[in-house]
């Protein structure tokens, strides 16, 4: 049977490969036909792994192809606004990771293309599908722990930011990059908007950043409030080597929960030599595989059901739009309020 949904690739980088993976023999009805990288050796390492023939160094190559009916775009956030807006044009269905774009006015133009054009756009926020963050969400709408007073949520990445991530032009810096998804399940668990917020960053662990761009931060502190009330925190940091850890805490009236963990594993090994010790999670590859399977395959069914998607445009609009209030409120050292 022909895969009714056709996907094309858009960076064939770690994330892009796990959506690739997925489209490639685990979503019915969905098949991935081609793949975009600007580095040849990357679309051609790509194609070769999926199984595929058709590799391009340049998304506008596929626009014209009928075949393609829905992309997947991993690129780098600069680039998302053109590449989503001239593949709705082309009237291919768009799934876009986060972060969305680097401005509210691109994540608009977006979203008008898209709806222009009468095709889907879903926003990579994974977490919203994986099985505990869903549970929790269950149990706060369940009133399991009362009113919600607060959340808490981090995201601390080991890997030493590359070096177009020092240029928070480029990068809207990890506030964007780390804690989108943060900022995201925030929204979500709260069930409202974020009203205003505070944040405070610095650059601890990359000091050859510190010359040639001084508002590079690697560690980022945010708290606010959001319109109905709930009181939030978000903090986050790249390059802390010792492991992922993403973490949320809801307070409510009556009691709280965690959700995330930090174990790669199960198995704690205790030894008079070394004490007790359980291995950590390394990447957020390993934690979140399932989410993204999860993630892939409603995006499929919102194109077959012609459903809207359950993470959109307006979702990924909210979310650039909490980091531009961030990092205005770094620079200048003042509460902002979120428009």
């Amino acid at each position: 049977m022909e895969a009714r949904v056709r996907a094309c690739l858009i960076g064939c980088g770690r994330a892009g490969m796990i959506h690739a993976r997925n489209y490639r023999n685990k979503i019915p009805e969905a098949a991935i036909t081609a793949v975009v990288d600007t580095l040849p050796e990357a679309a051609q390492a790509a194609a070769k792994e999926l199984q595929i023939h058709r590799w391009h160094t340049d998304y506008r190559q596929i626009l014209g192809d009928k075949a393609i009916n829905a992309v997947i775009v991993v690129a780098p956030t600069d680039l998302h606004r053109d590449i989503v807006v001239d593949c709705a044009n082309a009237g291919k269905h768009i799934f876009c990771e986060k972060p969305m774009a680097m401005t509210v006015e691109e994540c608009d133009e977006m979203i008008a293309a898209c709806r222009a054009n009468g095709v889907k756009l879903q926003i990579g926020f994974m977490r919203r599908f994986d099985a505990s963050f869903r549970e929790a969400k269950r149990l706060v709408e369940s009133g399991a722990i009362g009113d919600l007073v607060l959340i808490r949520s981090n995201t601390r990445g080991p890997s030493k930011p590359r070096p177009w991530m020092y240029d928070i032009g480029k990068s809207n810096g990890i506030l964007a990059e780390v804690n989108s998804h943060d900022i995201d399940s925030v929204r979500w668990m709260a069930g409202s908007e974020i009203r205003s917020l505070y944040a405070l960053a610095g650059n601890f662990r990359n000091p050859e950043a510190r010359e040639a761009y001084p508002d590079y931060y690697d560690s980022v502190l945010v708290s606010g409030t959001m319109e109905n009330g709930v009181h939030f925190s978000v903090d986050g940091a790249a390059y802390v080597q010792y492991g992922y850890d993403s973490k949320m805490e809801l307070v409510g009236t009556k009691g709280k929960l965690e959700v995330g963990r930090s174990e790669r594993d199960f198995v704690r090994l205790t030894t008079p030599e070394g004490g007790t010790s359980t291995p950590f999670i390394s990447s957020w590859m390993t934690l979140f595989t399932e989410a993204y399977l999860a993630e892939d395959t409603a995006f499929v069914e919102a194109i077959l059901q012609d459903a809207e998607p359950p993470v959109t445009g307006l979702d990924g609009r909210m979310a650039v739009a909490a980091v531009e209030a961030g990092n205005r409120s770094i620079r200048e050292g003042v509460i902002c309020t979120l428009r």
